[in-house]
């Protein structure tokens, strides 16, 4: 027989006495007790993403169905939701539902470069592989990586082309041992770009990234793939790409003819 204390005023089973649902459990039981209860389910969700339970551009369950999963009423789990999506985790489709936000940087980086031919019209950027070590990351790439600056990363080398004119090119600094898959392609993969193999062969996702431009000279090496004289001025981006826990993937270094760098921005 059940006791008083286990039963509502109608006679049935108090839910308030139910054993908690794992993931109920995880939310109730987060790092800080003190954070609201929809800070820790966004925290929850959120730890799915980054280990893969949802993968980006896949739709997450339905609001409600992931309120029962958690055992919380729905404008709790709605809050949580509205949270990641304003973090840039997720997105909302209108009449499709909610999904994982998949970033496109396609071509990003030469938003900073004019891509137009000798008849103006718009020129598709490709890319070539020109080398591929393992050596110690360096000061800079160390620090960016969060790894000692004589810890082995795969260094990459790439070149990439407009019109087959060559306009940047790339030194890439990835940690090992996350990115050994890449280290042992063959070089014809990497005609594509590189988040997209990244998250195929790696099982690695860039979330978001932050360029800082500067300007130098091109050294001996540069000049000649640039195909510009030594010395020239050329513009130089500095990229950190993050994974979706924010921790950095990728430190590189584009150089480019700075004639050909290009600028806009609109103040209101």
């Amino acid at each position: 027989m059940p006791n008083a204390s286990d039963v509502d005023r109608a006679g049935r089973p108090d839910p308030r006495n139910d054993p908690p649902r794992p993931d109920a459990a995880r939310a109730e039981t987060g790092a800080d007790q003190r954070l609201p209860i929809y800070q820790r389910l966004k925290d929850a969700l959120a730890e799915r993403i980054q280990d893969g339970h949802w993968r980006p551009g896949e739709a997450i369950p339905a609001e409600s169905e992931l309120a029962s999963d958690f055992g919380v009423a729905l404008g709790t789990m709605r809050k949580a939701i509205e949270g990641l999506v304003a973090q840039g985790l997720l997105e909302r489709h209108q009449g499709r539902g909610t999904f994982v936000r998949r970033v496109d940087f396609g071509n990003s980086l030469f938003r900073f470069f004019r891509l137009t031919g000798k008849g103006g019209g718009p020129l598709a950027p490709t890319q070539r592989l020109l080398s591929r070590r393992t050596a110690p990351a360096g000061r800079e790439a160390g620090v960016a990586l969060g790894v000692g600056a004589e810890a082995d990363v795969l260094w990459l080398r790439r070149l990439r082309l407009v019109d087959d004119e060559p306009l940047v090119v790339d030194e890439i600094a990835l940690p090992l041992p996350r990115f050994a898959a890449v280290a042992a392609l063959p070089a014809a993969a990497f005609a594509e770009l590189l988040y997209p193999l990244y998250e195929r062969i790696a099982g690695v996702t860039i979330a978001r990234a932050v360029d800082r431009i500067g300007f130098g000279r091109a050294s001996v090496a540069v000049a000649k793939t640039l195909g510009v004289p030594a010395g020239d001025p050329v513009v130089v981006i500095d990229r950190i790409a993050y994974g979706l826990d924010g921790e950095p993937l990728e430190w590189r270094r584009s150089r480019g003819p700075a004639d050909r760098f290009s600028y806009e921005t609109e103040i209101r």
